[in-house]
Parts: structure tokens; sequence; C-alpha cells
């Protein structure tokens, strides 16, 4: 069968704005969630690469994402300098925890389906339809989950749609099943979530600027790989540090190495003063 041949009714049917869906019925088993895996392997996820500590943080201008930047694999180091915060759209971030090959496919396929929603229906998505489309297809990876290839991703952007400018940032949190739990002020997600709230809970306060909302975001990670092995902190030697990106109504932006390494530097010139 020729390729046209069998994309050919996927591709000429209407009312669909979903490309999701598109592939659920064109090429299911290019979905993540899709492939058969083996039987009685529930430890399948200790053979791949798992990306780790995830925070983001509500300011006045609207939300701050960061992620450390390894990816281990058992006891070992897989990655040091892994990507795991990324642009979803023009006003929307993703920062992924768990298995780190599924997870960035997700993340792919989440930038594609929320561009093709704009491209058929010549409007974006509200950030609340984003969320929702994201828990869908995070629902559809659960067999994979359930035998260890668990992807828990972190979703929060600048909602267009916010009667005050001041609360638009917003961030949204799930489970393995898909539940979609929206967050107040900052959340973190990975295996060193549980320190990087705490420092966020001491640091944070409402209606912060996004200049200071890195700051603590960026402390946050540091505090976080100072107890949890699989966490990255700043590498100073090899000028490794965490990936922060900003979500306001000007659009997601990145904030550039350089400029994070310095204040990375400044949290660890800091750290060690006190403990001299």
């Amino acid at each position: 069968m020729a390729i046209g041949d069998r994309f050919a009714g996927a591709y000429t049917a209407t009312g669909n704005a979903s490309f999701v869906d598109f592939l659920r019925q064109a090429a299911p088993e290019l979905l993540p969630g899709a492939r058969t895996l083996p039987t009685g392997q529930p430890a399948a996820g200790d053979l791949a690469p798992h990306a780790t500590t995830i925070v983001a943080v509500t300011s006045a201008e609207g939300v701050v994402m960061a992620g450390d930047r390894r990816a281990t694999m058992g006891n070992l180091i897989a990655n040091r300098d892994i990507e795991k915060v990324h642009a979803a759209d023009q006003y929307s971030l993703v920062g992924i925890a768990g298995t780190a090959g599924v997870g960035l496919e997700l993340t792919r396929l989440f930038q594609v389906e929320l561009e093709h929603y704009e491209k058929i229906e010549g409007a974006m998505l509200t950030l609340d339809g984003k969320a929702n489309r994201l828990a869908t297809m995070i629902r559809n990876n659960l067999s994979a989950a359930m035998q260890g290839l668990a992807v828990v991703p972190l979703f929060a952007g600048y909602d267009l749609d916010a009667v005050d400018p001041a609360k638009a940032g917003r961030i949204f949190s799930y489970d393995v099943a898909g539940g979609c739990y929206e967050e107040t002020g900052y959340d973190s997600i990975g295996s060193g979530s549980l320190f990087a709230k705490s420092a966020l809970k001491k640091r944070y306060t409402r209606g912060m600027s996004t200049d200071d909302v890195v700051k603590i975001a960026i402390e946050s990670l540091y505090d976080a790989a100072d107890d949890d092995t699989a966490t990255g902190g700043p590498d100073l030697t090899r000028r490794i540090f965490p990936v922060v990106m900003t979500a306001t109504a000007d659009g997601t932006k990145q904030i550039p190495d350089q400029q994070v390494g310095t204040i990375a530097e400044s949290i660890v010139a800091a750290r060690t003063a006190a403990n001299q």
C-alpha cells in the first residue's frame, strides 16, 4: 500500500483539530502509549534514563519554569546536560520528569498537537484546554507507565484570558493516570521535588518580580541537588547550568546560560561563605 493511500482517508476527514486523534486513526503505532511492551517486567524503567527535578513558580509578570540537567539510569549518570524544559507553544511551557526518552517524545507530540489545533481552528487553545489535552496524552501512556516507563510532566503558562494580568501565570501538575491539578504559587516534580518545594516554601511570596523568581527557582534546584543524588546541581567546571524559561505577555523566552550561570555562581559563593 502506498503512503498516500494509507493516509488518504485520515487526511480528508473533517471536524477534528487534534493531531493525536489523527495519528490514532491513521498510524496508532506512532503514539508513545500505543506500543506493545514485554509483559512481566515492572522494572523496565530501570533500563532507561530518567529525567529528574523541575520547578515552576508564578511571578507578577507570568510564570518561570526551571529544570536541572541530569538524567540518571539506576545509580549512574546517563546524561549531564539533557534539556527537560521546553516551550509548548508561544505562551506555555512544559517540563518532564520520569522516563526521559518517552518524555521528550511526548513533549514533541504535544507541541505538534497545539500547533495543529491552531492551524485547523485559526485560534489558540485556552490554557485550560492545553492542560486538558496534555492530561489526555498522559492517560494514553498509562499502560507503559504501569511497566515502569512513566512520564509526569509539569505544565505552566501565561493565561491570555486572565482578568487580572498579575494572576495570569498558572501551573498544572499531573499524575501518571492523567489527573490534572492546578497548583497555587509554585510546584515541583521529580526525585528532588520534596527538597525543591521546601526551599520555595521559605522564599516565595505572591507578586515577586520575574527576576526574583528566577533566582529562587535556581536556588531551589541547588537545594534539591544538595539532598537528592539524581538531581544535578550547577556544574561550574563544565559550565552546565539549569534550563530556565519564562512565559509572560510577551511570550516564552529562555534565560541565557550566561545569565543563569552568573546567578548560580552567586548562590554557590553565598553558601560557601555561610559555611566557612
